[in-house]
């Protein structure tokens, strides 16, 4: 994750602002990277950093179809890392 997060830095601050939330998903812990704008697709990374889905997002605004319970089961939510800039 703090690679990603360095990656964020070094990118213009975007509206909405980007946030990485820890979650447990299918009985392992995951992060919620949000998307930036519009329709562009949030994605959740496992603990090694590999994209397991998009759960939200794109042209119908419900990601990939990969983890469409998502929302629904994932449990312990907590904020990692929110890009504060304006």
């Amino acid at each position: 994750m703090n690679e990603l997060i360095v990656e964020f830095k070094n990118e213009a601050p975007t509206n909405p602002p980007v946030k990485i939330f820890r979650y447990q998903y299918q009985d392992q812990p995951v992060y919620y990277v949000s998307g930036r704008c519009c329709d562009i697709p949030g994605k959740v990374l496992n603990a090694q950093g590999e994209q397991l889905c998009e759960p939200d997002g794109g042209i119908t605004g419900r990601g990939d179809g990969k983890c469409p319970d998502f929302f629904e089961t994932r449990t312990q939510e907590k904020l990692v890392w929110e890009d504060l800039r304006k």
